[in-house]
């Protein structure tokens, strides 16, 4: 042989082996990531097609104006859970909370109301009227009690924790300005969040450990081994992990996107890191978990994105506005809101939710009790994070996802919504709750439209 044919030869061998390493690195994180979805009667590429084409660019749209970049939250609530609790002194952990110069006007006097100042001025001279007429005689301890019993049936038909927008604590954050990528918070401090929502809140046996935990003894269950416990659950047990599963999985892909590359004097470089996506989501690095988690991210879009079609009639109610002062920008804003919901309701293929908390109604009953207590749990573990910025947006997403849920729960009110023309709707959502329902569907859909951009960069990498 001469050199010349044994260098062509050479050339040939790590061409095959190089597009052998590349297509096996694509599979090992997507091999499982098609077809039809557990539970649903959707599948992966239906949805891969709607949400990128359809919702992407009108969501991405919708969430840069004013009414949804401006968040108000509370970054400061102590822990509930543990004592032991730091703050991450990692530089791009911080959160830059705006200025009173910075919020429009009309979020900042109507942080929970929709309608304009004047509309709020008469509903609230409206309902003096109404108590004065009626609670005239009452004593200051009845009026507290009766405060208490109207926040506590509020909090009952939600699914997590809300931030009390009033505190002096709460501020406005430009959603824009601090946007979820990777900061660095990683290691015991971080697994413990996960390690408490996994281990503790998803109706899981303690006997059953999760593949590489580092908080965890190895059970020695594999993936697929990790996995059988689940299939012994019912609907709704299976459904909550799923949705813990796939909010971890669209975090992971938020931070391996948003990745810092390079950093210099002279800029900063935030890009997609192919490792880092391969080390969350590879079937071998991940004990056969990775694909799987990513199917359960398309389970949760397909809950939020059926949340967002039974709200409709909510949005088109005529007392609703994107209220922030702006009359032009609200009336065009709400025409690009609904616009999108008719879009959401148009899927050919949503979830049936009524095949949850069904049967005997004692039991479902109970079960939807421990679903909303567990899961308001969940959003009380976000006060855990250490991370400021994580913080937020764990605290975003999971109010997010808390808000769906507790849309989906709520049939017969929303359905009554249309009759209402001349008084309030018995269903109210705060803006806090807007904002993070939107919000966080926008970080799922992103998500969804990440995984091409991943899909060709692992198509392509040479190993």
């Amino acid at each position: 042989m001469t050199m010349k044919s044994f260098i062509l030869l050479a050339v040939l061998v790590t061409s095959v082996h190089t597009t052998t390493a590349a297509g096996s690195a694509a599979h090992r994180c997507f091999c499982q990531v098609t077809g039809t979805l557990d539970d649903c009667a959707c599948d992966v590429e239906t949805i891969d097609s709607f949400n990128n084409k359809e919702i992407f660019p009108k969501l991405q749209k919708l969430l840069a104006s004013d009414y949804f970049r401006f968040y108000k939250v509370n970054l400061n609530n102590p822990c509930p859970f543990w004592t032991d609790h730091s703050q991450c002194g990692l530089k791009y952990c911080a959160v830059k909370p705006c200025t009173p110069g910075e919020v429009p006007e009309g979020l900042k006097s109507s942080s929970y109301k929709y309608s304009e100042a004047a509309s709020q001025d008469i509903e609230e001279c409206e309902k003096a009227e109404k108590l004065g007429a009626v609670n005239g005689s009452l004593s200051e301890e009845t009026r507290q009690a009766l405060q208490e019993w109207k926040k506590h049936d509020d909090e009952s038909d939600r699914f997590c924790m809300l931030d009390d927008e009033d505190s002096p604590e709460s501020q406005y954050v430009d959603l824009l300005l601090n946007p979820e990528r990777f900061t660095g918070y990683k290691g015991p401090e971080a697994w413990r969040i996960w390690n408490s929502i996994y281990e503790e809140n998803c109706f899981k046996p303690y006997s059953v450990k999760r593949p590489l935990n580092p908080l965890a003894s190895n059970s020695g269950d594999d993936g697929p081994g990790f996995y059988r416990w689940l299939e012994g659950l019912c609907v709704e047990k299976r459904a909550f992990f799923r949705l813990i599963s796939g909010l971890h999985a669209s975090i992971n892909i938020h931070l391996s996107t948003r990745y810092l590359l390079d950093e210099n004097w002279f800029e900063l470089k935030w890009g997609h890191n192919v490792s880092e996506f391969q080390l969350r989501f590879d079937e071998e690095l991940t004990e056969g978990e990775g694909p799987k988690r990513l199917r359960n991210l398309y389970f949760l879009y397909l809950i939020e994105l059926r949340a967002l079609a039974k709200i409709l009639p909510y949005f088109e109610h005529p007392t609703f506005h994107l209220y922030t002062g702006q009359h032009t920008q609200d009336n065009e804003n709400k025409k690009l809101l609904l616009e999108l919901l008719h879009i959401a309701k148009s899927f050919p293929l949503h979830f049936d939710e009524t095949a949850l908390f069904a049967g005997n109604k004692k039991e479902a009953t109970k079960l939807k009790d421990d679903f909303k207590l567990t899961f308001k749990n969940i959003s009380r573990i976000m006060d855990c994070v250490e991370c400021f910025k994580c913080r937020l947006w764990g605290k975003l997403q999971t109010q997010g996802l808390g808000t769906a849920l507790k849309i989906l729960f709520s049939e017969r009110q929303i359905e009554a919504i249309p009759n209402t023309s001349n008084t309030n709707p018995s269903f109210q959502l705060s803006r806090q709750e807007i904002v993070s329902l939107f919000n966080a569907f926008g970080r799922i859909s992103t998500s969804i439209r990440e995984l091409e951009n991943f899909r060709s960069l692992l198509s392509n990498l040479k190993q």
